[in-house]
């Protein structure tokens, strides 16, 4: 995945000591946060760090969990990684109870952005809870300032919030009319979840664009963005939440709902490509086997003659292995990475800046000094790391460099809770193939096409059926209305949105 250069969003990568900073991961799509839950356990904060812990490759730069302990509820919210923050004495042991949810986010701004670590919790007139989601408003402005002329005053600038102000001024005879009231109103894209004193509870919108699953631990019920949150506490996967479910899990077992309209469902397709962990399976697919598979489509789509098949660890690395056993090519790690490094690296100057991509990667010159190779990467975004990667193996001696992606040209930015560059920045929004591959400098470039990426992903789909996906960052094609995009007054991607709000996985 691309990934050197600074996000696209106003704080990233900024420090007290100024510009000195290299976002290590910069230049790449990033999914924005992961949700967990479990009801009915007496461990549920140790249990509730350890899947986090499982979902740390989908926001590590804060982390928050609630526990409710029969009597009242407890919270701990922290910027950094779970193993460096939920670990620390003492504060599992703040965090009694035997249901819990949790929330590991990605954040593009610093510890003043305390506020916006979820879950978030409310005392209604009922009593109180506490909600964590993952996903993208997009209309999450236009309720805010709606909510904001009826009296509400809103304590942080993430889109979550606006859920409990909803269920607030629902006119719901009980807690679940209020809250099926209040999800009737949002656009976008969430998977959430969330506990009442008496109940955990899980929805995900209608179109399903975001994942979540059910598991079960020794008949305590668990959810989680994805099964490798599971696999870490011993849990068994027992579904997934379906599109525009709504689960409510109290003492006397679990009540599954379908409040909204049904409608086709449209899961992202860049959590096959990229977001979810290669151990997980998303939508009855081993995510491992469907990167596999996209490699070897794309060696079928776009072969080329080469010595070796090279992949820009890690995100690559599937991809890589797949199109190297369908090219008949041999595959080697000419590329290594380094593991020891975090999200942004503190350059003394600006020589040490311009090092960047070399804080992660660096070319194994014994293996690609006189070969042909093809590089394999999951997506190229702005194209400045791509081209800087392609330099340096070239610079170890590669007599020809030829590039393979394993997903489409990304042209389009995302509004469903991933952190997308603008669309001027997307350099397959304003180049053609062959104008990218002159940019970053390879003997040939080629993306793996739509079709083919769909057939790499339903390969053992269900009877056979050919789902749709969200394939927007592809294609242009938004399945949701975007409210606030096309407000006049609001034409910042929602993402960028400095104030008043953010998304609710940032």
């Amino acid at each position: 995945m691309d990934n050197s250069e600074p996000s696209s969003n106003a704080n990233a990568g900024s420090t007290a000591s100024g510009d000195w900073d290299i976002d290590i991961f910069g230049d790449k799509l990033r999914e924005e946060c992961g949700v967990f839950g479990i009801a009915d356990h007496d461990d549920a904060a140790a249990l509730t760090t350890l899947g986090l812990h499982s979902l740390q490759h989908r926001g590590q730069e804060a982390a928050g969990i609630v526990t409710f302990d029969g009597s009242q509820f407890h919270s701990e919210k922290h910027m950094g990684l779970i193993g460096d923050t939920f670990t620390k004495p003492n504060v599992i042991k703040r965090l009694p109870g035997s249901h819990g949810i949790g929330h590991t986010r990605y954040s593009t701004t610093g510890a003043d952005e305390m506020r916006n670590i979820q879950p978030f919790f409310a005392e209604f007139s009922g009593g109180g809870f506490a909600v964590a989601h993952n996903g993208n408003l997009t209309n999450a402005h236009t309720l805010q300032r709606d909510l904001q002329k009826r009296g509400a005053i809103f304590h942080s600038t993430s889109d979550t919030e606006v859920i409990l102000h909803l269920i607030a001024m629902s006119d719901g005879k009980n807690f679940t009319d209020r809250l099926i009231d209040a999800l009737g109103h949002l656009e976008g894209a969430f998977s959430l979840v969330g506990i009442s004193e008496k109940k955990l509870i899980g929805c995900r919108d209608a179109l399903g664009v975001r994942p979540l699953v059910l598991g079960d631990l020794d008949g305590s019920y668990v959810l989680a963005s994805e099964t490798c949150a599971l696999d870490i506490i011993g849990a068994r996967h027992v579904r997934d939440i379906e599109p525009g479910e709504l689960v409510i899990i109290t003492n006397n077992g679990i009540e599954s709902l379908f409040p909204f309209d049904r409608k086709e469902p449209r899961f992202c397709v860049f959590e096959y490509v990229y977001f979810a962990r290669p151990d997980s399976y998303v939508q009855g697919e081993n995510i491992y086997a469907v990167r596999k598979r996209i490699g070897e489509e794309l060696a079928r789509e776009s072969p080329v003659d080469a010595d070796m098949v090279v992949p820009v660890p890690d995100s690559g690395t599937p991809a890589a292995i797949g199109f190297a056993q369908g090219a008949n090519l041999p595959f080697e790690l000419g590329i290594i990475r380094n593991h020891y490094v975090g999200r942004t690296f503190i350059a003394p100057n600006d020589n040490i800046r311009h090092m960047g991509v070399k804080l992660k990667h660096n070319a194994n010159r014994k293996l690609i000094e006189g070969k042909s190779i093809v590089l394999v990467d999951d997506s190229i975004v702005r194209g400045t790391t791509s081209q800087k990667i392609v330099q340096m193996v070239r610079d170890a001696g590669a007599r020809e460099v030829h590039m393979r992606v394993a997903s489409p040209p990304t042209m389009s930015s995302c509004y469903y809770g991933v952190d997308t560059p603008e669309k001027q920045k997307l350099l397959a929004s304003r180049m053609t193939v062959e104008e990218m591959a002159e940019f970053i400098k390879v003997d040939s470039l080629a993306f793996i096409s739509i079709d083919g990426l769909y057939r790499a992903a339903i390969e053992t789909a269900r009877n056979n059926d050919m789902p749709q996906f969200c394939d927007a960052c592809f294609t242009g094609e938004y399945p949701t209305v975007l409210t606030d995009i096309d407000n006049k007054d609001n034409v910042r991607q929602l993402s960028l949105l400095a104030e008043p709000i953010h998304s609710g996985a940032a």
